[in-house]
């Protein structure tokens, strides 16, 4: 834990590329967050940086490089914008829009959402789920931490690290389907 804490600290007001490091905002399975500024447009953003012990971990390189695809392929108001994918001295990142908020699971921790504000948010959730589903792209890691509730009410899906993509079945192929079941 010393460690880490050690090389968390490291980080902080670092460069990576044209974005400086301003704090540790959180850490999970595939990476740590931290609050960066990109320094060419002045702009606050989330900069998701795969930890250095995972670099020579093809599987786990792939899968961050797989969520930056997944996520930039999407453009909704409900998910969170990927910014740029990129490497620095064998450090893989993602830059994403900063969303000022808490997760979810921070905002249930306060205590019980009255139903009306429940709703909103998951009608919300389920907008930027049709949306990847229609790009055929399934989330596969939907729970409170991956869900950011800005301080306006927006709604922002993040973290698609074990999105997967949908094999999607043409018309064509799904009326053959159809026809071939009644024959049988």
């Amino acid at each position: 834990l010393l460690a880490k804490q050690e090389s968390l600290s490291l980080l902080m007001g670092r460069s990576f590329s044209h974005y400086r490091v301003i704090s540790l905002i959180g850490v999970g399975g595939m990476g740590e967050v931290y609050l960066a500024e990109d320094t060419r447009l002045g702009r606050k953003l989330g900069l998701k940086m795969l930890p250095s012990e995972f670099t020579q971990d093809h599987a786990r390189v792939r899968r961050f490089e797989q969520e930056a695809r997944a996520a930039s392929a999407l453009n909704h108001p409900n998910i969170v914008t990927i910014y740029e994918v990129g490497q620095v001295d064998g450090r893989h990142f993602i830059a994403t829009e900063y969303i000022e908020g808490e997760t979810l699971r921070e905002r249930l921790s306060s205590g019980p959402i009255e139903w009306e504000g429940a709703v909103e948010v998951g009608a919300q959730m389920a907008s930027a789920l049709q949306a990847a589903h229609e790009a055929g792209i399934v989330h596969r890691d939907i729970k409170p931490e991956n869900v950011m509730v800005r301080r306006d009410g927006l709604v922002k899906v993040l973290d698609f690290g074990l999105a997967k993509l949908a094999e999607r079945r043409s018309q064509n192929s799904a009326s053959e389907a159809t026809t071939e079941e009644r024959v049988s």
